[in-house]
């Protein structure tokens, strides 16, 4: 096995050369922006992004509904609330002006007796 031979400055310079010359012929070989393909993916691209917002408006309107339909239920059950505190205040003062025309009914019952 023969020894390890460090790089010296010429071979890390010519390396380097080459990797820049790789990597500008990586560039140049990819498609330019008028190429079909490349307007094709585009075009994909910006269908999806579409949909998306598509998508994303059709869930804020859903949700928008929902909010809507919980603010119903909730006046309506605010106004069911105090349509039964209003017959329960109703039904309590109902009670009460039975309870005074009974307890009236039986003071004039006792004057009557007397004489």
């Amino acid at each position: 096995m023969s020894g390890f031979r460090e790089p010296g400055f010429s071979d890390r310079q010519k390396a380097a050369q080459e990797a820049r010359k790789n990597l500008l012929n990586k560039f140049k070989s990819q498609p330019g922006i008028d190429d079909p393909a490349v307007a094709a993916k585009r075009a994909e691209r910006e269908a999806l992004a579409a949909k998306r917002a598509e998508a994303k408006a059709a869930r804020e309107a859903e949700k928008a509904e929902q909010k809507r339909h919980e603010e119903e239920a909730s006046v309506l059950e605010a106004a069911r609330i105090a349509r039964e505190a209003e017959e329960a205040v109703a039904k309590a003062a109902e009670a009460e002006a039975e309870q005074k025309a009974r307890r009236d009914a039986r003071y004039a019952a006792r004057k009557a007796k007397r004489k």
